[in-house]
C-alpha cells in the first residue's frame, strides 16, 4: 500500500509556512499548554487575596479602590 503525500505549492511562501506548520506544530501545543497553566495560575493567586482580604491590584497597605479612589478621600 503506498500512500502519496505530494501537493501543489503555488508559491515558495505557502512552501514555507507549511514547513513552519509540519515542524513547531508541537512548540505551538507546548505554548498553548504553559499558557493555559499561567492563566490557573493567576486565577489561583487572584482568590488566595480576596480570602486573604488584600486589596486587588496593589501592594498591600495600599488603599482599596488605587490611587483614584484616594484622591476622592
Amino acid at each position: 500500500m503506498r500512500v502519496d503525500f505530494r501537493m501543489e505549492l503555488r508559491s515558495v511562501g505557502t512552501a514555507l509556512r507549511l514547513a513552519e506548520s509540519v515542524l513547531l506544530a508541537g512548540g505551538q501545543r507546548q505554548a498553548r499548554r504553559n499558557a493555559w497553566a499561567a492563566v490557573c495560575e493567576n486565577r489561583r493567586h487572584a482568590a488566595a487575596r480576596e480570602l486573604d482580604g488584600a486589596p486587588a491590584g496593589g501592594p498591600v497597605g495600599a488603599p482599596a479602590g488605587g490611587p483614584a479612589k484616594a484622591a476622592r478621600r
